[in-house]
């Protein structure tokens, strides 16, 4: 057996040839027999139940039915040729049509005759459908070659594919010729021997196998596990590689607690901590202590207070002779940071310094000089901060806000300005559950704070249906008679960044008739603005002169308008529970009680009304982002999907939170005893990883 017969080309595959190799290529990215072995069933249908056309509904998805054919024709012609049939038991009737060449059915098939249909149910005019059923006589079934047992499999396959003849019985009859050319030896081991001992996983050939053509359930159930269980262990050991590499590279040691600290912390608190607060404060000191490179992440909800713990990492910097930096992603946000920072270190002469992209001039080059000659201790900034001309004296702290949104190039040229890469404190406020952060920065210590500074009132939210527009105008004037200031917010549509545009002037016309121009001052921000003028319309909202910012999503971090008092969403029923909630943080930053209005249209799907009720229950961020990973699914909350990383087959975060946890466990205690994986009983787990490298995009925060 050739070692690489899992790269052979499907079209050498039994039933495949070149023309259907094309299209499996093009609609399903499969390309060779290895690729084809992993594509797996999405559920599997009992073959022995057979559900009479009287009881078929509308709620149906895939099911089997069966009855005398009493009408096969063919009509149309060129492309448009299809057959059509009719399936009757007693005075039921079941309507079905082919697609595409299938003309041998006339042949095939016979009036009279009884059959078993198999397909997806639809309905017009009351009369059940199905578009490419599989059928097959009565008397034979249900022991066709692709079911054993009664358990079918059932592929995602496309109508294209349909067209050209495979459907989900031809695939399964595809995948069968695969197994009858593949011995158990032509499929490689991907874990160690000891593991499948211990956890008592079925051999990697044997789990493929099953999970295309389970006799029963219990063997399907456990091919799932293991092929879940060979998932999130590579996830979890290509993230305790990079752990592991972490916690051995050399840091600097900051042994000292002294003046700027103390003296910060007795006199110029502006509050006390919480107890969350003053546990990542230990938990950041321990890492500075330990003379390996601190790589910590601080998840804290809207208004936690992580600001505040990020200034006192930079005391214990400067108490210890460093530098310290923070770098946001926007220029409001590095404006806001500034500001706040100087604020609270101006009492006791602390030089803090701005740097952006807007700073030029003598300004700019008194900030770089003061800095390489170590006469500015603290600097803020936006990615201007990895430029090559800016240079530290000794940089010993770099603090990250929302580090998701800068890539791993731009985060790893902060570490190189000095000889040894500085501590890392990445600052998030959108709450990741658990389970999430463990695949995803699982790299990283991971810190939270999970209580808010006593005080803070919770922010009213309200789902309102856009019936009732006026009266929320008119909550929102009265807002605004009062002194308040008030955000409208309007969703992006990704598609089109016209109609982001031009939505957003619609929005803004028909705010500006319930807030006229004589009487109110409202301020637009949206991404087509050149960026002068939208930092001049944002510092309109932000010095009061207007009271209304009509804006998209450009807002969801980082403003920080403690005046303002309401935030509408429009259409709040396209937005995701974290960016609802995210939004909803720009407000109940004072001491003024705040309202959160979601304004949907009259119809909304189940999903969203649930999204709204969530929202309206609960403001516990952390709650918030597990609704939405079980909503949602891991990849498309928090960017996973764009970084391309959690893109398992079979592994679900929400549902197999245990297993993430074991395999954890098991990478790390691999790792831990051989870090390259070079052991002979590790070979399999090396394999698995370069075989996966290419596929998978692991956060790397190094």
């Amino acid at each position: 057996m050739r070692p690489d017969i899992l790269q052979t080309p499907l079209e050498f595959l039994k039933g495949v040839g070149t023309q259907k190799a094309a299209a499996l290529k093009s609609a399903l990215e499969l390309t060779n027999w290895g690729e084809l072995l992993e594509y797996y069933p999405y559920r599997y249908f009992d073959r022995t139940q057979i559900r009479p056309i009287v009881d078929l509904n509308m709620g149906d998805d895939y099911v089997q039915s069966g009855g005398v054919l009493t009408a096969l024709y063919e009509e149309g012609d060129g492309r448009k040729k299809r057959i059509r049939g009719l399936l009757v038991s007693g005075i039921s009737r079941l309507e079905m049509t082919w697609f595409g060449n299938m003309s041998f059915l006339l042949d095939k098939l016979v009036k009279g005759e009884r059959y078993i249909v198999f397909g997806k149910v639809s309905f017009f005019g009351g009369i059940p459908q199905m578009a490419n059923p599989e059928i097959e006589p009565m008397v034979t079934a249900p022991t066709a070659a692709t079911n054993i047992g009664g358990l079918q499999p059932l592929y995602s396959v496309s109508e294209r594919l349909n067209r050209m003849g495979i459907n989900n019985r031809s695939f399964g009859k595809i995948t069968r010729a695969l197994f009858d050319k593949l011995p158990p030896e032509a499929v490689p081991e991907t874990l160690p021997a000891g593991v499948v001992r211990e956890f008592q996983l079925l051999p990697r050939y044997q789990a493929l196998r099953a999970i295309h053509f389970p006799e029963t359930e219990a063997e399907r159930d456990a091919a799932i596990a293991r092929l879940k269980f060979e998932e999130l262990l590579a996830s979890q050991l290509a993230v305790a590689k990079v752990r592991k590499a972490n916690r051995s590279r050399t840091g600097f040691v900051f042994p000292r607690v002294a003046e700027k600290f103390n003296t910060f912390y007795k006199e110029y608190l502006p509050f006390e901590l919480t107890g969350a607060q003053k546990r990542v404060v230990k938990e950041l000191r321990d890492d500075v202590i330990s003379g390996h490179q601190m790589n910590r992440l601080v998840q804290g909800d809207v208004g936690s207070g992580k600001t505040m713990v990020a200034i006192l990492a930079m005391l214990l910097a400067l108490d210890n002779g460093f530098q310290a930096c923070m770098m946001a992603p926007t220029e409001i946000l590095a404006t806001q940071h500034y500001e706040g920072i100087k604020a609270l270190l101006e009492p006791m002469h602390i030089p803090v310094a701005l740097l952006t992209g807007r700073i030029k001039g003598k300004d700019r080059r008194d900030t770089l000089k003061a800095l390489e000659a170590g006469m500015l201790p603290v600097l803020i900034g936006t990615h201007a901060l990895i430029e090559d001309k800016v240079k530290f004296q000794n940089l010993g702290l770099a603090v990250i806000d929302e580090q998701h949104r800068f890539g791993v190039a731009q985060r790893s040229r902060l570490w190189a300005k000095n000889h040894l890469p500085p501590h890392v404190l990445i600052m998030t406020a959108t709450p990741i559950p658990r389970t999430l952060a463990m695949s995803l920065y699982g790299d990283l210590e991971v810190s939270v704070i999970d209580e808010l500074p006593p005080g803070r009132k919770p922010i009213q939210t309200v789902h309102r249906s856009d019936a009732h527009r006026v009266k929320v105008m008119e909550f929102i004037r009265s807002e605004i008679d009062k002194g308040r200031q008030a955000y409208v917010v309007y969703p992006l549509i990704e598609e089109s960044e016209k109609l982001d545009f031009e939505s957003l002037s619609e929005g803004y016309e028909q705010v500006k008739t319930f807030f006229p121009d004589h009487k109110y001052h409202i301020a637009m921000v949206h991404g087509r603005q050149p960026a002068d003028e939208k930092e001049r319309n944002m510092q309109r909202f932000v010095s009061g002169e207007a009271q209304i910012l009509v804006s998209t999503t450009v807002i969801e971090v980082g403003v920080n308008v403690p005046n303002a008092s309401v935030m509408l969403i429009e259409s709040a029923e396209r937005f995701g529970l974290s960016q609802l909630h995210q939004l909803r943080g720009r407000v109940g930053r004072g001491a003024d009680q705040s309202f959160c209005v979601l304004l949907t249209g009259q119809q909304i799907s189940a999903e969203s009304r649930t999204r709204m009720n969530v929202m309206v229950e609960s403001t516990d961020g952390f709650y918030i982002a597990e609704k939405d990973m079980e909503l949602r699914g891991p990849g498309d909350i928090y960017g996973t999907r764009q970084s391309g990383a959690l893109k398992f087959k079979l592994a679900n975060l929400v549902e197999d939170a245990e297993l993430v946890a074991i395999c954890r466990n098991v990478a790390a205690a691999i790792v831990e005893a051989d870090p390259t994986l070079s052991l002979p009983e590790n070979q399999p787990l090396h394999r698995l990883l370069i075989q996966q490298k290419q596929q998978t995009a692991w956060s790397d925060i190094s």
